[in-house]
């Protein structure tokens, strides 16, 4: 593949992605939602990572905050902050000493809070591969 088939590969796996965390969030699985949500955010960073770098193999990591430094993109304070919070819902709804207290956790409103950051985010990485 060429770099551009790459980049769309990623950006096309995180729409998808993107819209199942909808589908998740209307369903009320709100723990999933997140959890799908920082798919959407780690598949679209790799995006933006192929087109920053000579290497169409992104790092094969899930640290938001460490794709995001092996990229062009310079995150300010609050951005680390949000990304480091996400990175929580891929590790939280895998473990099951942590699985409850997460399922505890996501209420309607703390995944709304959150999911919609998560989709601010997602628009903006988008604009930045495009």
């Amino acid at each position: 593949m060429i770099k551009e088939e790459h980049i769309r590969y990623w950006l096309d796996s995180a729409a998808h992605d993107f819209e199942t965390a909808e589908a998740l969030f209307e369903s009320r699985k709100y723990d999933w939602c997140l959890f799908i949500g920082h798919l959407v955010l780690e598949k679209t960073l790799k995006a933006l990572y192929v087109k920053d770098t000579e290497n169409q193999t992104p790092p094969r990591i899930h640290n938001l905050v460490k794709i995001a430094e092996k990229t062009k993109l310079q995150l300010n304070e609050e951005q680390r902050i949000f990304l480091d919070e996400v990175n929580d819902f891929n590790i939280e709804i895998r473990y099951p000493d942590f699985k409850l207290t997460f399922q505890i956790k996501c209420t309607e409103e703390y995944t709304k809070t959150r999911f919609l950051k998560i989709k601010k985010y997602y628009i903006w990485l988008r604009s930045l591969v495009k």
